[in-house]
């Protein structure tokens, strides 16, 4: 089954699309794009697995004041990359607009992508390579593995704009990212 693009949509604007671009997207567009490398990437349907982990660090994830936790929102990381990841840590003071619609990398602390099948390669490949050369500092993967999820943890080595490993996590994710972090990667308990 094939389904058509709305005309919008093909061949696209010449030069490919901007991140601004994506405030003026037609009322037919889909709620969730992101912009990767000029291109529109339209979202899948969420599994479950990803809804409940979403639910799960929304709820779990204590930042200090000063750090808020953003669900589902884009981060504009130059003129044709605005991604959106599924969790982010953001300044408070930058999330005070009502009427926001993207973030800048300064005022993001960490960005969360939980992987599935159709985003694989972007959310272990593409993505971080982006997020780190727009010095975000802390960046989180996680994966299905076993029917429960695991957490793989990054920190940002600015010298090179690389992220590093500091840790992979089953069952509780414990770090530190400037606080410390300590969540029970159970999702059975966010089921309700």
């Amino acid at each position: 089954m094939t389904t058509a693009f709305p005309e919008w949509f093909y061949p696209g604007p010449p030069g490919g699309w901007t991140a601004d671009m994506l405030d003026h997207l037609p009322p037919d567009a889909p709620t969730h794009v992101e912009l990767i490398d000029g291109g529109l990437i339209m979202m899948s349907p969420q599994t479950m697995f990803h809804m409940l982990v979403l639910r799960l660090l929304e709820r779990e994830l204590r930042p200090p004041d000063h750090l808020v936790v953003i669900r589902e929102m884009t981060v504009t990381l130059g003129l044709r990359q605005r991604p959106e990841p599924d969790i982010m840590l953001v300044k408070t003071a930058a999330a005070q607009q009502i009427g926001l619609t993207t973030f800048k990398p300064a005022d993001v602390h960490l960005v969360v992508e939980v992987v599935s099948e159709e985003s694989r390669d972007r959310d272990r490949t593409t993505k971080p390579s982006k997020y780190a050369s727009a010095g975000i500092k802390h960046f989180w993967r996680v994966e299905l593995e076993d029917d429960r999820p695991v957490a793989y943890t990054f920190e940002l080595e600015p010298a090179v704009k690389a992220y590093l490993p500091t840790g992979i996590h089953r069952g509780r994710l414990r770090t530190d990212i400037g606080f410390p972090v300590d969540v029970d990667l159970d999702v059975d308990k966010v089921r309700r």
